[in-house]
């Protein structure tokens, strides 16, 4: 049986990439070293992604209806510049790919004043039946929209630090 989404849908955004999501480095993400702490980032970039979900229609309604949810199936992070307490952070959103169950999200992290690029977050979200807790296709209304914002960022170029292994580079 396919979900059908009974709550209103927010406007659509199509923008390619996203820059969407904003948010602070806050007190208690500060590590003893001044800086935001790693784990930190995790939380900030699954901000992000959750910006990109609920423009898809699959935010908190979509869970509070008991619908669905979305699970981080697999997620890589560089960090390229500190941020402090108090940093304001911009995160500009990438769909790298995405199927009927899935999407495959690259985001950049930035210093919104000073415009470095503070880190970067590649990850893959899957789309989770209520009921079964197991992997199932968007709902329709969902992926309809998947298939607008996919027509405008499968036309840009992959960041090229998407897809990376790591390793240690030998000199």
């Amino acid at each position: 049986m396919s979900v059908v989404l009974t709550y209103e849908m927010p406007p659509l955004v199509t923008a390619a990439p996203f820059d969407l999501h904003r948010a602070v480095v806050e007190p208690e993400w500060v590590d003893w070293n001044g800086h935001m702490n790693v784990a930190y980032y995790v939380t900030a970039f699954d901000r992000a992604s959750g910006a990109f979900m609920r423009n898809m229609g699959l935010g908190r309604n979509y869970v509070n209806n008991k619908l669905g949810m979305t699970f981080v199936l697999e997620m890589h992070i560089t960090y390229d510049r500190e941020l402090r307490e108090g940093a304001p952070m911009r995160f500009v959103t990438q769909l790298l790919d995405c199927d009927a169950k899935r999407v495959h999200l690259f985001h950049e992290m930035y210093h919104a004043e000073e415009g470095y690029l503070a880190a970067t977050n590649e990850t893959i979200i899957m789309n989770i039946d209520y009921a079964t807790r197991k992997s199932g296709p968007f709902p329709a209304q969902a992926a309809e929209r998947l298939a607008q914002v996919w027509e405008e960022h499968r036309k840009l170029p992959k960041h090229p630090k998407s897809g990376r292994l790591m390793g240690i580079k030998k000199k």
